[in-house]
């Protein structure tokens, strides 16, 4: 007897918005798979019922957006170190009876980084800025690879304290205001703030300052050049736009839900970007 089709979702509210469906559905036809991905909008309100029928929905898991990310940590019988120490997850899979939740978002951003920029494993310092949820997954991915400094600013310096605080020794919060100066040396400079959607608010920092050999990546990927890596590339710096972190942080969750681990292709990344033109 066949094996029943493998179903699996986005939540999230708004949802309409989301990519993942075409991300995952390219992948179900790619490799000739027998299942569905489907964009459930689920309010707040509605996400412990949700959660809670998930098997007896016939769901074997699914991604979880905002902003449910770090509500679900509580609902799931558990969670890994990274979920753990960034506070939100965005993978869901039963394993052995048990509904487990992971964040895919940090091992995406460091398999992007592998792929487009060979070499960011040897930043001897990082600048990251901005201290919301993608900054967490952006730190503990950084930390795992073992830089030795990462410089965290944002523009309100509390809440980079209490990033640096959690995350340990090796993140320094500094302040907002001092962000050109502390590009200085920084290898690598990581924007996860919002300044450059839709092409908005100029570059957060001031290229000038940074090291000739630099990396510069923001998770931004509407429009996929943004202010901040314009003046990387006019600079002559190595780019590296969000797309590919979107793209990479969606792998692990379709091999746990799907059996196959799928390829992140140049032809995936046409087909977003495709849509991303289209809806500008």
């Amino acid at each position: 007897m066949a094996e029943a089709a493998r179903k699996a979702f986005i939540i999230g509210h708004p949802i309409s918005h989301s990519r993942s469906p075409m991300i995952h559905g390219h992948w179900l036809e790619k490799y000739d798979l027998a299942g569905s991905y489907e964009r459930i909008d689920v309010a707040p309100s509605d996400l412990t019922a949700f959660v809670r029928g998930m098997r007896d929905n016939g769901f074997v898991g699914g991604n979880v957006t905002i902003p449910h990310k770090e509500a679900v940590c509580g609902l799931v019988d558990h969670v890994d170190e990274a979920a753990q120490l960034i506070g939100a997850a965005n993978t869901l899979w039963f394993e052995d009876g048990r509904l487990n939740g992971s964040n895919s978002d940090a091992p995406g951003f460091a398999a992007d980084l592998d792929n487009r920029a060979a070499g960011w494993r040897q930043a001897r310092a990082a600048l990251v800025l901005g201290a919301g949820g993608a900054s967490r997954a952006v730190l503990f991915a950084l930390i795992q690879a073992g830089i030795p400094e990462i410089r965290l600013v944002n523009r309100s310096p509390k809440r980079a304290r209490e990033l640096a605080d959690r995350f340990g020794s090796g993140v320094r919060a500094e302040l907002w205001d001092a962000r050109n100066e502390l590009a200085s040396g920084a290898q690598l400079v990581v924007n996860t703030t919002s300044i450059g959607l839709n092409g908005e608010g100029g570059s957060p920092l001031d290229v000038a300052n940074l090291p000739d050999d630099a990396i510069v990546n923001d998770i931004v990927y509407t429009p996929l050049l943004t202010p901040l890596l314009a003046a990387a590339r006019a600079r002559g710096l190595k780019t590296v736009d969000g797309l590919g972190m979107l793209l990479e942080q969606a792998v692990p969750g379709f091999e746990r839900w799907f059996g196959v681990r799928p390829q992140v292709t140049e032809a995936l990344r046409a087909l977003v970007v495709a849509d991303i033109e289209a809806h500008r």
